[in-house]
């Protein structure tokens, strides 16, 4: 209980007692009471952005990196609807996220009021909730139930939308002991019932594989998946967004399922008897044309949010429950069915799975034009920077190949925007994860296209001491664009050349970009000078480094599965398919 406060005063002070301690925003006429306060805050460290879009992105690299809620605040009109898309990219991610936005005065809503938007019903299809508050008194309860809301359950974005009279009016600033929210159930226990039935496909099957998705890492739940997949002996395989949820060097990994996956790990979902999914949604650039999907295998499926289950796969047995809760709950079962008796054999399913793991591995080919493979390139920055460091990458060739070449060793150290697939995502991600986590490295893994679609928080990079890397896979065009021109529009690159690089124009100059913003430029033209300059960016600790990696433009990306079509068509090469053995 305090005296008599603004209602200003009272959004800082319950961002405080919510536990917040870093805010991204830009400041603007309706949210300006607010800022007030925040200049005396104690608790609560504000890092000034160059966009709103930025301020999103970097606190959703800040809770991805660190588990806790991300926080930023913007202005009304435009200052929100910048947030928009960071929003989105969020909600899809499953990352939990509270949006602070001011609004127009409670009496001018409606009329088309300068800077105004109703930003409350612009969200409502890309938010887990939001909130319009207009009564100063409602301020602590509103953020209190934004956090509940945003970090439990399936966790995802909140908005809280707070009018300017609200902010400026008088008000008593009392934390709520207690929240009573109806309707808002958060998952209990797994159903006994369902666990049971899961592990008794388990021991029946013969060609189990565990597909693990994003769901494991939001739950904190590496520890427990590893223990019961252990016991299980079965493959298992990391999507995109749970790379690093178990280490790329467990024997028993097959690597990324999908659209650019490993040879072994499509192959292990098109031939198995079983699927165990922890945490994963089946997603179109998992599962190919869905009809054509692992035709032969029973599904157990496991999320927290009912909604996902049998959502795009039907599920023979489906079990709501937090990825640790499920885990633990089935490793028990196991273990116990398991006294009773061994009779299972997977050794004609490990034999096939290590075949093709054995000669279908990534790799790469020398390139036509002499440019450097991004291969290679992203090869040695894992090997150089180690698997401690945070990798954060943007959207295309270069996210695909950063998934492929890095080595994934811990969980977390692995930040991209997977559902919404933004462009611009990496740098603010990664400056919004250093600020998280300020005592490792992270690397920015950007292209040039999207680079310069948010470059412009270099700056904040820069004042604010955030010293993040950035490596720029440089192969002047909007890369995968060009390849999808390559192979399905008869190399009609239509509109994709951007002419940041392969030649002496270069609109920008990166090195130039960067030294203009204060932070290191680096550029890197040959595969004798990888791992020197690499080095070089490894060495420097106290501002940004920005290396720009000249690359070829012909690279692409394999294996693929081209969109529409099943997982049995996946090439390794144009033109080329693997032969993998139909039956076992």
């Amino acid at each position: 209980m305090a005296g008599a406060v603004t209602g200003a005063q009272s959004l800082i002070m319950s961002l405080e007692a919510a536990g917040a301690e870093v805010v991204f925003g830009l400041p603007g006429g309706a949210i300006l009471p607010t800022y007030d306060p925040l200049l005396d805050a104690k608790a609560l460290r504000h890092i000034l952005v160059r966009h709103e879009q930025g301020a999103g992105h970097a606190a959703s690299g800040y809770a991805h990196a660190t588990g806790k809620v991300g926080v930023c605040i913007a202005t009304s009109g435009p200052g929100a609807t910048n947030l928009i898309t960071a929003i989105a990219d969020a909600q899809m991610d499953s990352i939990p996220m509270v949006v602070i936005t001011g609004q127009v005065g409670s009496s001018f809503i409606g009329t088309d009021a300068f800077q105004e938007a109703d930003i409350v019903g612009m969200t409502m299809p890309v938010t887990k909730h939001n909130i319009l508050v207009k009564n100063a008194d409602d301020i602590p309860l509103a953020i209190k139930q934004a956090f509940h809301i945003a970090s439990t359950g399936r966790p995802g974005v909140v908005l809280v939308d707070v009018t300017k009279d609200a902010q400026q009016a008088e008000t008593v600033f009392e934390w709520p002991e207690e929240l009573n929210l109806p309707g808002y159930r958060i998952p209990g226990r797994p159903h006994g019932k369902q666990i049971r039935e899961a592990v008794e496909l388990l021991v029946n099957a013969k060609r189990p594989v565990f597909l693990l998705g994003g769901g494991v890492l939001r739950s904190r739940a590496s520890e427990e998946v590893r223990a019961l997949v252990e016991t299980a002996n079965a493959p298992f395989v990391t999507t995109l967004m749970a790379r690093g949820a178990l280490p790329d060097s467990h024997p028993q990994h097959l690597g990324m399922p999908g659209m650019h996956g490993d040879v072994a790990a499509v192959a292990s979902l098109q031939r198995s008897d079983l699927i165990i999914a922890i945490g994963a949604r089946f997603d179109d650039r998992v599962t190919g044309r869905l009809d054509s999907f692992a035709p032969g295998a029973k599904v157990v499926h496991a999320d927290i949010d009912p909604a996902e289950i049998s959502k795009n796969r039907v599920a023979d047995v489906p079990i709501v429950g937090d990825a640790a809760d499920v885990a633990r709950a089935l490793l028990a079962a196991l273990a116990d069915r398991l006294a009773d008796g061994d009779d299972r054999d997977y050794e004609a399913w490990w034999r096939l799975m290590n075949g093709l793991r054995e000669n279908y591995p990534l790799g790469w080919t020398a390139t036509a034009d002499g440019y450097t493979a991004p291969q290679h390139v992203l090869s040695r920055i894992s090997a150089i920077s180690g698997p401690e460091s945070i990798f954060v990458a943007g959207v295309g060739q270069h996210q695909m190949w950063s998934s492929q070449f890095i080595d994934f060793e811990e969980p977390y150290s692995w930040i991209n925007s997977g559902g919404l697939g933004t462009m611009g995502y990496s740098l603010p991600a990664a400056m919004g994860a250093k600020v998280g986590q300020p005592g490792k490295v992270v690397w920015s893994i950007d292209g040039d296209g999207c680079f310069q679609m948010t470059n412009q928080e270099l700056a904040t990079c820069v004042l604010n001491d955030i010293p993040i890397k950035v490596a720029i896979i440089n192969n002047s065009s909007l890369g995968m664009v060009r390849q999808w021109q390559n192979l399905f529009y008869d190399q009609r690159f239509s509109n994709t050349d951007l002419n940041t690089g392969h030649g002496t124009r270069r609109v920008p100059d990166f090195v130039k970009l960067a030294e203009a913003y204060g932070a290191v430029g680096l550029r890197c033209e040959r595969d004798e000078d990888i791992d020197r300059v690499i080095g070089e960016a490894m060495a420097i600790d106290d501002r940004p480094v920005v290396v720009d990696f000249q690359v070829s433009a012909d690279a692409m990306v394999w294996p693929m599965v081209p969109a529409g079509v099943s997982n049995d068509e996946i090439q390794i090469a144009q033109g080329m398919t693997p032969e993998w053995e139909r039956e076992i």
